[in-house]
């Protein structure tokens, strides 16, 4: 079945050859988001503002979406350049949520995995930033 991605993402292995997918438990998966979290330079970590990080096992397209939509991960929310003098009255939280079974599935090794989130992480921070799909691909960390 082939997958839909977004620009810039790592395409999910389905042929011969191809890495088949590495087995961790939810636990060392949450540890490595926490070190991806951690790795974040203490300045860009003070000026992120009303976010919130979360683990979900897979990303479930919404109506409309093509079924067959791949994410590692995503950001929901206003990012900081687009914020207001009023988006803080009542706001709820941006969310990025990291998705453990796509990101297993395309890993082959521990140090794949470790790596993977660490790109995912600082991708979807960056979106929190302002910064778009378009720029990290320039950056290398599409």
């Amino acid at each position: 079945m082939p997958a839909s991605l977004p620009p810039g993402l790592p395409i999910v292995p389905s042929g011969p050859g191809e890495p088949s997918g590495f087995t961790m438990s939810p636990d060392e998966f949450e540890a490595a988001v926490q070190d991806a979290l951690h790795s974040i330079p203490d300045r860009l970590a003070r000026a992120m503002d009303n976010v919130a990080v979360f683990i979900d096992d897979d990303y479930v397209p919404g109506p409309g979406e093509d079924p067959d939509t791949v994410l590692l991960g995503l950001y929901e929310g206003v990012p900081l350049t687009e914020r207001d003098s009023w988006w803080e009255a009542g706001s709820l939280p941006d969310r990025i949520t990291i998705f453990r079974e796509p990101i297993l599935e395309i890993c082959g090794s521990r140090d794949d995995v470790i790596h993977e989130v660490a790109v995912t992480v600082v991708h979807e921070i960056a979106h929190h930033f302002g910064i778009s799909d378009d720029r990290l691909h320039e950056l290398g960390w599409g």
